[in-house]
């Protein structure tokens, strides 16, 4: 496998797929020919099916399982073509949650709680441009421009780069946060100043600012990019703008927020309060 394992992982790379997904389909691969002790091209649909059996009896998560279907149709389609029709591998149907989303005073306690100015700095960065934690990270300090008041994602998700507008708040944070640690490349470098600060920090530091602020909701790093969509949308910003902020690939994507915004929810009971219903 380890000749077939470095081919899969060049025909990924020359399609420009993330370093993460490589990694995880390389992964999934290795994974699928130990089960069987066999060499993939000696593997089919019928051990293809067994693998996904198992796979349930283990009780991965639905997005592990829909990665290894994706592992597995890439591999078979590109890196070892094989005559049966690798589209017949089936997903899994996964049911789409509502995302869990803070009030503007729960944002403000959040963000207010860290003392350490990266960690504010970041989580706030978060928030006001509703990036990803991956693309925040990954930021440099050109990517920062104050002229034109913008933040410029150079890796989106799908190598895709987009301009997000920066606030003239997050701005001043930012400048005041570059006064103390005065980083030179990266804009959150880790330990290593020639590497970004690891999203676990990240991670550890919203859950110990969501304590301090004593919110019970789940909150994780995604809840602030939840919240910025969502309060878009109730300011009355439009979804296709939203989506393009958000670097959605689909709008149905960015249509979840219609489900958990109070204006809608607002709009609705005012509806039904006009309705007159006999007592």
């Amino acid at each position: 496998m380890t000749l077939l394992r470095e081919r899969m992982a060049e025909d990924l790379r020359i399609r420009n797929y993330s370093p993460k997904t490589v990694e995880c389909y390389v992964s999934m691969m290795a994974r699928f020919t130990r089960e069987f002790g066999k060499p993939p091209g000696q593997l089919g649909p019928a051990e293809i099916r067994t693998f996904q059996v198992r796979l349930i009896e283990k009780k991965v998560s639905w997005t592990q399982f829909n990665q290894t279907v994706c592992a597995l149709r890439f591999f078979y389609r590109v890196t070892l073509p094989r005559d049966f029709v690798v589209e017949h591998i089936p997903f899994a149907k996964v049911k789409r949650k509502l995302p869990t989303v803070l009030s503007v005073d729960e944002v403000r306690r959040l963000l207010s709680a860290p003392t350490n100015i990266k960690h504010r700095a970041v989580l706030s960065l978060i928030y006001a441009t509703g990036v990803r934690l991956n693309e925040a990270t990954h930021l440099r300090v050109s990517d920062i421009d104050s002229a034109r008041m913008t933040v410029h994602i150079r890796n989106g998700k799908g190598g895709k780069p987009r301009m997000v507008p920066m606030s003239t708040a997050l701005r001043d944070l930012l400048r005041a946060y570059w006064l103390v640690d005065h980083p030179r490349d990266y804009l959150f470098p880790g330990v290593h100043p020639d590497r970004p600060l690891h999203e676990s920090s990240v991670q550890h530091a919203c859950t110990k600012a969501r304590l301090i602020a004593r919110i019970d909701k789940p909150a994780s790093m995604h809840t602030l990019r939840h919240s910025y969509a969502t309060h878009l949308l109730e300011l009355g910003v439009d979804l296709r703008t939203i989506q393009k902020l958000l670097g959605h690939a689909s709008l149905s994507t960015t249509a979840v927020y219609m489900h958990v915004t109070g204006r809608l929810l607002d709009a609705a009971n005012k509806a039904v309060d006009l309705l007159a219903i006999p007592t």
